[in-house]
């Protein structure tokens, strides 16, 4: 799974590592190997590589040699993500395509080189980590919000391909979600926050750690192309 060196990234690895699958801890940084370890410490397996997920090139060459260590990759997790906020009159080109490239192209390059195996073993499952920004849009975040809606419209689309084929391609979009970045708003925001979610609070990463478990899993066969929010009913 990508983006697994923190935060929901970290959490998603560490809840499939429970159910007894083999993780592939994948991050441009250093952290998917201490997620790793962590994995493997607390009884689990997985290993670690560091990739470019922006770079097609790159996640290719990465695919090509997953598939010759491990034969297929039965479960993908699309997570890697990042934000580089701006209105939009002053947002830098370079900022729009790095954001649309790393959260919404990688969804891409993953899934378009192990998607073959997963066809030819009628049996995978995708899942693509969005966003409620994607659904509302949000306030300085237009490249953001068009990267995470476009994972709305591309998981859907290979969800209709590959359904015959035993293939389930599910979205995961969280709300307000408790992370490093939240802890260091001010208290007077996140009241704010609050205030808009129906549930009264925030998440935590293991609230979609468990969405994402149970869409991998084989009790979830007849679910596909669907957009399961975990946002405590902000925007029901």
């Amino acid at each position: 799974m990508t983006g697994a060196g923190r935060g929901l990234g970290a959490a998603i690895a560490k809840e499939l590592a429970q159910r007894t699958i083999h993780v592939v801890c994948v991050s441009r940084s250093q952290n998917c190997e201490k997620i790793s370890k962590e994995i493997t410490m607390t009884g689990g397996t997985a290993e670690a590589i560091m990739v470019d997920v922006s770079d097609g090139k790159t996640v290719e060459l990465a695919c090509e040699k997953l598939l010759e260590r491990h034969g297929t990759i039965d479960i993908l997790v699309n997570n890697a993500g990042i934000a580089r906020d701006a209105l939009l009159i002053r947002m830098d080109e370079g900022d729009w395509d790095d954001v649309i490239r790393t959260n919404l192209s990688s969804c891409f390059y993953w899934t378009k080189h192990l998607l073959r195996g997963m066809v030819q073993n009628r049996w995978g499952r995708i899942v693509n980590i969005s966003s409620v920004v994607g659904k509302i849009g949000n306030f300085g975040q237009a490249n953001y919000a068009a990267a995470k809606a476009g994972m709305v419209g591309f998981t859907k689309s290979v969800a209709k391909e590959v359904a015959s084929r035993g293939i389930c391609v599910n979205v995961v979009a969280p709300g307000f979600i408790e992370s490093d970045m939240t802890a260091g708003l001010p208290e007077k925001v996140m009241e704010e926050i609050k205030k808009n979610v129906p549930m009264k609070r925030m998440g935590i990463p293991d609230d979609v750690a468990h969405a994402v478990s149970f869409l991998c899993s084989e009790e979830a066969r007849y679910i596909t192309g669907t957009v399961l929010t975990v946002d405590g009913g902000m925007t029901m």
